[in-house]
């Protein structure tokens, strides 16, 4: 049986501090500027983690509040239906804000994805002369793998909206479907702001990146 014991916490002694080797050292050999440093670092993590569990209570009481909504709809009328999943829109009474519940299929690929790659070079090299260089670019796009050697989703789907009456395309495009595996789902909660009297919304962002 695994030893499931975790090892006991270090207790630093008074006048030292850990450094990210684990080692003790002692406080009057941390130059001023480390400290500082590490100050800095330890507020704005303390801070971050504030947010983020204000951002995770956030969103749990808005997918429960939006759940009891559709509940309390569907009762109206007597509808039952299997399953919590399905996006939702709503609104304020006066249209100010708009809410969006929606749910994202997590989506990776399967060995196929082998074939399916190998079957679209194949394509590019027997239309090599007349190939369309767009086209080209597109293809090695979808298949570049990030720093992670993963390729995007998003591009290699987009394969699929390239409509070619050749054969050799299309196998090759039912490949790319073959490869395609469903391995969970996201759900989203997403809060617009009306522009004015218009009928345009803004996102409001819960994104640090886009405040």
């Amino acid at each position: 049986m695994a030893d499931t014991q975790q090892a006991p916490s270090i207790v630093i002694p008074a006048g030292f501090v850990k450094n990210a080797l684990g080692h003790l050292v002692p406080e009057d050999q941390v130059r001023e500027h480390d400290k500082l440093r590490d100050q800095v670092a330890r507020e704005l993590a303390a801070a971050a983690l504030s947010l983020s569990g204000a951002l995770e209570a956030y969103k749990s009481k808005a997918l429960k509040d939006i759940a009891d909504l559709i509940s309390i709809s569907l009762e109206r009328y007597g509808v039952t239906i299997g399953g919590e999943k399905g996006n939702a829109t709503f609104y304020t009474y006066d249209g100010e804000f708009k809410i969006e519940r929606a749910y994202s299929d997590r989506i990776t690929f399967t060995e196929e994805i082998l074939a399916a790659k190998a079957l679209i070079d194949a394509c590019i090299i027997e239309w090599s002369e007349g190939a369309n260089g767009h086209l080209r670019v597109l293809v090695e796009r979808a298949f570049r793998a990030n720093r992670q050697g993963q390729i995007k989703t998003s591009d290699v789907l987009s394969l699929l909206r390239v409509e070619i009456d050749d054969p050799s395309w299309k196998r090759a495009m039912q490949a790319l479907r073959d490869s395609i595996q469903v391995i969970g789902s996201a759900v989203y909660v997403r809060i617009y702001k009306r522009e004015g009297m218009t009928d345009r919304y803004q996102p409001i962002s819960l994104n640090i990146a886009g405040v």
